[in-house]
């Protein structure tokens, strides 16, 4: 079984513009440590800021009362003991010693000799144990180190092994290590001293480090360390969830955590760190499970010909086909299956011509979009346009609130409701739902929004904006497309009212 420890609270924070306050810490404490049954996180460093203060403070209050305190780690420093302290009176338990762990970096940074950092150590081991602490210590720089340096790793080694130090993490602190150094350097470590904890702890300068942590994994070292969706310094460290799917599958080493709660997790940084998961990022990503070509679609229906180990219902997902001009007549039937849909084979071919036929004029489609294309392309009715909006007007003026007004035509009737909101789009949701209200209509929750726009700093370029709505447990996207942001906005929103007008309306039926 291989430890896991995630520093996405200490290391993960060090990722330009994001920072965590104390109850943002404490959720995701909670989800790492209980949902997904991490081994141990690393959730601060030492006398930096009120807000880390803070945030610490309350994390560690929740983990005492849960009964997890052990698991909980911070960045202490070579001191003389004064992160320790502050990590005891904060109420933490374990501390992580970041000492030197290459020559240059101990004669260029700290000015000191090896014997000098040695001792240093020492009596941060002893404020250790007089405050009844456990201590782990990383060696920054070690992949350096150990290349350039090595006797001066041997050095500390021989001279701390016997000491109360519990783990020695071994950092690739500027990502320069490649799998074959890391499996080479590890093992040196592993056989000159077998008796020791070592864990290895990945950047991803060279596009590596879960390759890299791999490799160390192979070569025997006890513990990865890792941060959610690889928030971290420049490049980022090794992604949890390409981690934990590479050690169940690629080596057999299983860890802890808990697989179909890593979408639920790395989701929920997503929306608090602001840095965006990239859609074809691996298990996580929006496109990871997703088809587009029609040759794939239809070896899957037939035999699930396309499908590795990494199938989607391990991590609470699903499988889905692309609409686009790479889609083949599998594509339209798989998404018809999954909207309880069938059509004829002429219907069929007809409506794929139509998806082709857009996919080449760079429109993007979803799952969604297909009702709407079936009726434009049959004239069926089956996605009715029985809502519009008549008419609207968005006020804004310097220093006042943002007000809307919206005529909204449901079934040939017409609404229409004012409101003012904290922005456009608000303003003009806080007026259609008023409407909704009023009439006793369900309507679900926006759970993300996301605007794209082209490069080029045209101001005339077209937007798209792609709305994710959460339907009583059921998530959907929809888009719209205009030069307008709000606009763009209204028109998915208006594809979305009529999406769970029709879905109503079957229900009814």
């Amino acid at each position: 079984m291989m430890e896991i420890m995630d520093t996405t609270l200490r290391d993960g924070e060090q990722t330009a513009g994001v920072s965590f306050n104390a109850s943002e810490k404490l959720a995701i404490a909670q989800l790492l440590l209980g949902e997904l049954g991490i081994d141990r996180i690393e959730i601060a460093s030492a006398r930096v800021s009120e807000g880390e203060s803070d945030s610490f403070r309350t994390v560690c209050a929740w983990a005492a009362s849960a009964g997890c305190i052990d698991r909980v780690e911070a960045l202490g420093f070579v001191d003389g003991g004064t992160s320790v302290d502050w990590i005891a009176d904060h109420g933490g338990k374990v501390v992580n010693i970041l000492a030197k762990g290459s020559l240059r970096h101990l004669e260029k940074q700290l000015r000191k000799t090896p014997e000098e950092h040695i001792a240093d150590i020492c009596k941060v081991l002893d404020r250790v144990a007089e405050r009844g602490m456990t201590a782990n210590l990383y060696l920054e720089d070690w992949s350096n180190g150990i290349a350039d340096s090595p006797e001066y790793v041997f050095m500390m080694m021989d001279a701390l092994k016997d000491s109360s130090i519990k783990r020695f993490m071994l950092p690739d602190t500027l990502g320069v290590m490649n799998p074959w150094s890391v499996e080479r350097y590890c093992s040196q470590m592993i056989e000159r001293y077998p008796d020791l904890h070592f864990d290895f702890h990945a950047h991803n300068d060279y596009d590596l480090a879960v390759a890299n942590s791999i490799a160390a994994a192979k070569a025997g070292v006890k513990g990865i360390h890792t941060t959610v969706n690889g928030l971290g310094e420049r490049s980022g460290n090794a992604p949890l969830a390409s981690v934990v799917a590479c050690l169940n599958d690629q080596t057999g080493l299983h860890s802890s955590v808990d697989e179909s709660c890593l979408n639920h997790v790395c989701k929920y940084v997503e929306s608090i760190s602001g840095v965006r998961i990239p859609d074809n990022e691996p298990v996580v990503g929006e496109n990871v499970f997703t088809q587009s070509s029609g040759v794939h679609a239809d070896g899957d229906k037939k035999a699930n010909l396309y499908a590795n180990s990494l199938l989607p219902e391990r991590f609470g997902r699903k499988r889905t086909y692309a609409l686009g001009k790479m889609s083949g007549k599998a594509n339209i039937i798989n998404n018809l299956d999954s909207l309880g849909l069938s059509l004829t084979p002429e219907q069929i071919r007809l409506v794929t011509a139509r998806v082709v036929e857009l996919g080449d004029k760079k429109q993007s489609m979803t799952a969604e979009d297909l009702p709407f294309i079936i009726a434009d392309v049959l004239g069926s009715g089956q996605a009715a346009d029985n809502i519009h909006i008549v008419n609207y007007s968005l006020q804004l003026a310097r220093g006042m609130r943002p007000v809307a007004i919206v005529k909204l035509s449901i079934h040939g009737t017409e609404y229409e409701e004012s409101a003012p909101g904290d922005g456009q789009y608000d303003a003009f949701m806080k007026a259609l739902w008023k409407i909704y209200d009023t009439l006793g209509k369900h309507h679900p929750i926006l759970t993300d929004y996301q605007v794209s726009i082209p490069p080029g700093g045209r101001t005339d370029a077209l937007v798209s904006t792609t709305i994710t709505w959460d339907n009583n447990g059921n998530s959907f996207r929809t888009r719209g497309i205009d030069s307008d942001q709000t606009e763009a906005a209204i028109k998915a929103t208006v594809k979305m009212l009529n999406i769970i007008e029709n879905m109503n309306i079957s229900t009814l039926k």
